[in-house]
């Protein structure tokens, strides 16, 4: 049995109850209306061919346009949509307010995106890679799209697109950024699975992207370059894009990831990322295409040795410059800190520098470093964090997903509300993240109990902060085992190509990122910013070891010291799990017993593995520092 998500069928009683009309024509509308009359059939309602005796009336007020106007008029509840997709955002709206959306005091209220692009990113593979699986940091299970290589069910993709456009999604990238053979043949001899997706997803307003390999000319079309400024690399480019069109009219556009960790790129050839995204943009342009151009490249083979190479400063270092250069139908697709999704970063400086570039900004709903969906871990209280410090610098957002083939669909049932927010959120930055958890628990569990909706909370609102706390301290990151990254190894990456992340010594511990004695890193941010990252007075306490190297005895603005806070953190994080456990068995009999066991499952697994994270942490640092535990805890 599947689980139905945020979308069970009682979520649509308050609508199927009632009478319904439906004007406009054309796919989405369609959509609207089989919605509506599978919620009347199953509640009682009728659809209505007039507006004389209806109680929610939809309509069409113009030819395009996400946003609608949601109101009260002459005793019933109207949308009024801007285009077709503004008719299926306003039918959601209302599943969304339930019976609230009928209350004769209902005001007139306008919604429309704050973002125009709200993707995910799909990092599936076709075949099941030898390394990597079929999902590149995918946690419940296989792909939604494909299984032993061939197409999946599409109607399961159709669930899940309706999932997604209740959320406020509006496009998703269909394959892995890191384009294996196989999946670079979706741009031509299987084509067909990429049209058959996007005629799955476009029923829900949703438009398909494609990740596509930059050296594509060499491995499909025999030249012997894929170098943007061959006019041969470029009219190949444009021919097979002419196809891709041929067969899905509506396609989104490419996502690339270019010169970064082995991928090919411009750099082969002595070209800028601007040539390489320019070349494809030219060929998108007669179709209104777009390309995402991902940001995320640095030197992967750096030497451990050299003090001076700091991985935080690669996104500015390479795409600063290049402001201005890139064709308007360029979306530079930046990862919202300098670094790789981790617990805490600051916001990419490169977000906030390129004010004449089309920016997205990236996000990872799979929790690759915050517990793999095996942990309680609700991420929109950082996304939004994220959002609010990057108004007025971005105009879309791109999340890794964290959906698969899982009868969950995210592996844990309460990583969900991580699927659900990120849509939410990307429509309206500004709004609560506990209010979008409200709005999740009120449709995964229609009617649910006051003690139910308290348990929920008690385990999810501070969920991020407590796994920051039993694992990465003030800032550091990568303190992981390498390849999977789940689970601690304080120097796994410490001595690696990949990059130095803490620089733990006997005297102290963080890495030096300042301008007057360290990498500079602080200089790529605006005055206001650098300013108080580069000052040990004013420097954040939870990100005080990414931008400084300070001794264990430095007391935070806390009060406490840095080392004692370590201790502190990690004795508190672990035991803020038991209780999270122990408040879960108080839902029993409160949920489905199957979803109830899967979640207790997850929480033993995180008691588990939050216990190995304090005893390593805090044994790593008392052995590296000397320093003992103010309470005298048990450390090893």
């Amino acid at each position: 049995m599947i689980h139905p998500a945020w979308l069970p069928s009682e979520a649509f009683r308050a609508i199927g109850s009632r009478r319904v009309l439906v004007q406009g024509s054309g796919p989405l509308a369609d959509t609207v209306r089989h919605e509506i009359a599978q919620a009347c059939a199953r509640f009682g309602g009728i659809v209505v061919p007039d507006r004389k005796t209806a109680e929610l009336i939809l309509s069409i007020a113009g030819p395009g346009g996400e946003g609608f106007r949601l109101g009260r008029r002459g005793g019933a509840t109207v949308i009024r949509a801007d285009g077709p997709p503004g008719l299926l955002n306003g039918l959601f709206e209302v599943v969304r307010r339930g019976e609230r959306a009928f209350d004769p005091a209902l005001a007139d209220e306008r919604h429309v995106p704050a973002l125009a692009r709200r993707m995910l990113d799909h990092w599936d593979n076709i075949d099941v890679h030898p390394v990597m699986g079929q999902v590149e940091r995918g946690y419940s299970g296989g792909s939604l799209f494909w299984q032993d290589g061939r197409p999946r069910d599409l109607g399961r993709v159709r669930d899940y697109a309706r999932l997604l456009a209740a959320s406020g999604v509006n496009a998703v990238a269909i394959n892995n950024v890191n384009v294996h053979t196989t999946e670079t043949r979706l741009l031509t001899d299987r084509l067909t699975e990429v049209a058959a997706l996007a005629s799955t997803f476009r029923v829900y307003g949703i438009r398909v992207h494609l990740s596509v390999n930059f050296a594509a000319p060499v491995i499909l079309g025999d030249l012997s370059t894929a170098d943007p400024a061959d006019e041969a690399v470029r009219a190949w480019w444009k021919s097979t894009t002419a196809r891709v069109y041929e067969a899905v009219p509506d396609l989104g556009g490419y996502l690339v990831k270019a010169d970064s960790e082995g991928q090919p790129g411009p750099f082969t050839y002595g070209r800028s990322h601007a040539d390489g995204a320019n070349m494809l943009a030219e060929a998108l342009e007669p179709y209104g295409g777009v390309v995402h151009w991902r940001a995320f490249v640095y030197n992967h083979r750096q030497d451990w040795r050299d003090r001076s190479t700091d991985r935080a400063r690669a996104a500015h270092d390479h795409f600063a410059g290049l402001d201005g250069a890139f064709r308007d139908n360029v979306i530079l697709q930046v990862k919202h800190g300098p670094m790789d999704f981790q617990t805490r970063e600051p916001i990419s400086p490169a977000l906030l520098g390129m004010p004449s570039t089309r920016l997205a900004v990236e996000l990872q709903v799979t929790g690759e470093y915050t517990g793999q969906q095996r942990h309680v871990c609700y991420l929109p209280p950082m996304w939004s964090e994220v959002l609010r410090a990057v108004a007025g610098h971005v105009s879309g957002l791109a999340a890794v997903s964290n959906a698969g083939d899982d009868p969950f669909w995210t592996g844990h049932p309460l990583a969900q509300a991580n699927l659900y927010a990120v849509g939410r959120l990307a429509w309206n930055p500004a709004r609560d993240p506990i209010a979008i958890l409200d709005e999740w628990i009120d449709l995964t569990f229609p009617g649910a109990a006051a003690e139910l909706r308290d348990v929920l909370h008690d385990l999810m609102d501070e969920s991020w902060q407590t796994y920051e706390q039993y694992t990465a301290p003030l800032g550091v990151g990568f303190m992981v085992r390498p390849g999977h990254h789940y689970g601690p190894d304080v120097d796994g990456y410490e001595y690696t190509p990949w990059g130095t992340y803490h620089f733990a010594d006997r005297d102290g511990v963080g890495v030096d990122r300042t301008v007057a004695t360290g990498t500079g890193f602080t200089a790529q941010y605006p005055p206001a910013w650098a300013d108080r990252y580069e000052s040990l007075a004013t420097c954040p306490d939870e990100l005080l070891l990414f931008f400084h190297h300070v001794p264990y005895g430095h007391v935070l603005h806390s009060g406490v010291t840095v080392i004692q806070h370590v201790y502190d953190t990690h004795f508190a994080g672990a035991h803020r799990v038991t209780a999270m456990r122990d408040r879960w068995q108080e839902a029993a009999g409160l949920v489905d017993p199957a979803l109830h066991a899967r979640v207790t499952e997850r929480l033993d697994e995180q008691q588990r593995s939050a216990d190995e994270w304090r005893d390593q942490i805090n044994t790593y640092f008392y052995r590296k520092s000397g320093v003992p535990d103010a309470h005298g805890r048990p450390i090893h």
